[in-house]
């Protein structure tokens, strides 16, 4: 049962503008465009669709049913199902997942809150020379002081609680930052050459299609749905029997969906006109955003301007994503550890800046040390997203399918009349396709990560 002091969302929409201010973060923003221009642009988006109406849509309906069912954080939520090593692995899994994101995923905001204040008072060519950013992560000071500043703000929402705090700023931030996006999407529209990007984006090329277009999707969902990070179990945990699970899950998806779209058509038509047309100018991750984009924004008019909005609208995607993560982990520690919200965040604090330092200085004065030759926020990427998520995914799967019961999960979504009207399509995700594409992305990217294939 729920215990009685434990915060609640007020109704539907605080749940949802909550539950996609976690799943729209900094990967839909860099992340996605790069992946949709590298295999194969509209391709890519259909691939992606598809999986987010069978393979997203089954996860976060199992998450948020294991959060609200049993009223816990991971770690309870696991135990109130089964008692054995899948519920001390499972949880614990999915309650260590975010403790390590969320300080090297504060590091990034970090960049971002760098870039905003750049915008707001450099000179344009100067954000755009290629030395800026490499100049900037390697000044461990510098990139120190951004990254407490980016702390400070989440905790401060944490603090607040979940209606007054997560909910609040989730009901402002997210329509701000859909407005944003569809104002820079269209900006980018004008561009000369533009059309020749919106074509690749939009429309499916089945020349373009390859295995890798679906093991690049598949993966991409767990960075855009905030799939197996505990977030969906705790959120769930928050959520009012009487809100509905289905629909509630589809607009997340829709939210979600929408932005990643949007951001697509934010970058790359621009990358496009910038490249004379060029998908590989499309880099992967940091380079995208703090090297490629200053470079267009220096050549657009009213690029400051366009510039300062495109760094607010990744700002707030970034402390949605990160505001949810650093939940996951205080829920955890008030459920297991009795803790109070401030204790509990306050000791958050203390990992999050020390882990979160290793990886602010691991471009600059520790750069020497790396592990399995990747420098500490590289590492903590690669061992949460390509290690830790697909197997966590895995342990929900089997917990849903060896523990709860298809039969309890139809249950508490169709409860008061509510509709499951895909649950064919759950039942047949959760105990095939789910796992297995959960171990395709867990081998694939070790494989990868160690030189064996090239994605």
């Amino acid at each position: 049962m729920k215990k009685e002091n434990r915060g609640n969302f007020t109704g539907k929409l605080g749940y949802v503008l909550s539950a996609a201010g976690a799943s729209v973060g900094l990967g839909n923003i860099w992340r996605f465009p790069y992946l949709a221009a590298k295999y194969g642009g509209g391709i890519f988006l259909l691939v992606y669709i598809l999986l987010a109406v069978t393979f997203g849509y089954t996860m976060i309906i199992a998450e948020t049913v294991i959060g609200r069912a049993s009223g816990q954080s991971p770690v309870g939520a696991f135990r109130h199902f089964s008692s054995g090593l899948l519920a001390k692995g499972g949880g614990w899994i999915n309650a260590i997942i975010p403790t390590l994101i969320v300080p090297y995923y504060s590091v990034i905001g970090g960049w971002v809150c760098k870039y905003l204040y750049a915008y707001c008072t450099m000179n344009l060519d100067d954000i755009a020379t290629d030395t800026f950013f490499t100049d900037f992560i390697s000044n461990g000071k510098s990139t120190e002081f951004w990254f407490i500043i980016f702390v400070v703000m989440i905790l401060a929402v944490i603090c607040m609680g979940v209606e007054n705090g997560i909910e609040r700023v989730s009901r402002i931030m997210m329509p701000i930052l859909l407005v944003l996006a569809i104002i820079i999407s269209i900006y980018s529209f004008t561009r000369p050459g533009a059309i020749e990007g919106i074509k690749y984006f939009l429309i499916p090329n089945l020349k373009n299609f390859s295995w890798m277009t679906v093991v690049s999707a598949m993966g991409q969902m767990f960075y855009s749905l905030s799939i197996a990070m505990g977030i969906l179990i705790t959120f769930g945990s928050y959520m009012k029997k009487d809100v509905e699970i289905e629909s509630s899950t589809f607009q997340v998806e829709i939210f979600d969906t929408a932005i990643a779209i949007l951001a697509g058509l934010m970058i790359i038509p621009a990358v496009f006109s910038f490249s004379g047309g060029d998908p590989s100018a499309l880099n992967k991750g940091p380079s995208l955003m703090f090297i490629t984009m200053p470079k267009i924004l220096a050549e657009m008019s009213g690029g400051r301007i366009i510039g300062i909005l495109f760094f607010v609208l990744v700002l707030f995607a970034a402390l949605t994503s990160a505001i949810a993560l650093t939940e996951s982990v205080v829920s955890t520690f008030s459920d297991e550890l009795k803790w109070s919200r401030n204790k509990g965040t306050a000791a958050l604090a203390v990992i999050m800046v020390g882990l979160g330092t290793l990886s602010c200085l691991g471009y600059g004065p520790l750069s020497f040390i790396t592990i399995i030759g990747k420098p500490f926020l590289d590492f903590f990427d690669f061992i949460t997203n390509s290690v830790m998520m697909p197997i966590s995914a895995v342990a929900i799967c089997l917990l849903v399918t060896r523990h709860i019961g298809l039969d309890r999960v139809a249950e508490e979504v169709t409860q008061d009349g509510h509709s499951f009207k895909r649950r064919k399509v759950f039942n047949f995700m959760i105990r095939y396709a789910c796992p297995l594409f959960c171990l395709i992305i867990l081998v694939s990217s070790i494989a990868d990560a160690f030189g064996w294939i090239s994605m």
